[in-house]
């Protein structure tokens, strides 16, 4: 009834390498398989979107009529409904809600979820399919402002990973956490697992140094979920231009704030003041990282229906603009 986790309750959770190929971070619904026999509070469902969401506990069946102790709940279209039901599950104790949709339908949610921040009550959003790369659904389903809106809610995590390690970790950490809710923003499309030694505190901490360049960097690449790979690229061209990069990851503003000034200055050096921020959403916000000299390749107006790659090589997220945006930065 307390929630308290009983030793071993992640072992479970799959280490992901570069080995494995591409994964979209939706994959999380791996990893909620992977705890949910270790964890037989965690009930949750989706928006009637199980197959795109992955919220499907494998090893349990559906609460419904006469079928009490099923722990999958079909929500039905109705995403506000959902989220109050969630935190009236959790309201009631013994119970761990989690609950899935795509991120362009957090609007509907949203009175919900701002109530959950108010309440500090922590549950776990999934939202899937993040961003203009959702392809042909076109504008009506290509999340663009909802980061940002997610974001502004006091009290509320929002964590995009870039990858399946990224995500293995943020569900770690939203299991973990106590204290208000925690949304997961996951891509629909397929990205590669990245190069890494270790993630484990570089998650917690909202942001870390994913990979660097000898000596001082000339200027510091900061990315979140699908752009992170992106942003690799990018710095593997700058190099051929005698450019040093840093890449950033920071899947989460939130828990960056919380952690200590010294370590956010190792990560974003004060005296770099040339900085780029690259993601596939609203800008808005991103000046409090990239600074007076710095700039963010993001979505200024909605996207468009055509294939996921296509969208975001006409929007501009792709190596070849990264490259061409530092250079213009680093002139002025």
């Amino acid at each position: 009834m307390s929630g308290f986790l009983t030793e071993g309750w992640d072992d479970k959770i799959p280490e992901f390498s570069v080995d494995d190929g591409s994964i979209a971070t939706r994959a999380s619904g791996k990893v909620l398989n992977a705890i949910a026999d270790k964890i037989p509070t965690l009930i949750g469902g989706s928006a009637d979107l199980d197959p795109s969401n992955k919220t499907y506990m494998d090893t349990s069946r559906e609460f419904q009529n006469h079928a009490y102790e099923g722990r999958n709940i079909r929500f039905g279209v109705r995403e506000y409904a959902m989220g109050g039901i969630m935190s009236g599950m959790f309201l009631h104790h013994g119970l761990r809600p989690y609950g899935g949709t795509f991120l362009v339908f957090a609007d509907y949610m949203r009175p919900a979820i701002r109530a959950a921040s108010l309440m500090n009550l922590p549950v776990i959003y999934v939202f899937t399919h993040d961003s203009i790369a959702v392809g042909e659904d076109g504008p009506t389903h290509q999340a663009v402002e909802q980061l940002a809106s997610l974001r502004a809610i006091p009290g509320l995590t929002v964590i995009r990973p870039a990858d399946a390690s990224e995500t293995a970790q943020a569900w770690r950490h939203a299991v973990k956490n106590t204290r208000g809710p925690v949304a997961l923003i996951l891509s629909r499309q397929k990205l590669p697992v990245l190069n890494r030694d270790t993630i484990e505190n570089g998650l917690t901490d909202g942001a870390y140094i994913l990979a660097d360049c000898e000596g001082k960097p000339d200027i510091i690449l900061i990315a979140t979920g699908s752009e992170v790979h992106i942003a690799l690229e990018a710095q593997k061209r700058l190099a051929l231009e005698n450019i040093a990069a840093r890449v950033v990851s920071m899947p989460s503003w939130e828990l960056f704030e919380k952690i200590p000034q010294e370590y956010k200055d190792r990560v974003l050096l004060p005296d770099v003041t040339v900085r780029l921020a690259i993601e596939a959403g609203s800008p808005m916000g991103w000046e409090h990282y990239v600074g007076n000299r710095g700039a963010v390749i993001g979505m200024s107006g909605f996207g468009a229906s055509a294939p996921g790659g296509t969208v975001m090589k006409q929007f501009g997220f792709t190596p070849e603009n990264i490259v061409q945006k530092a250079m213009e930065l680093l002139k002025k």
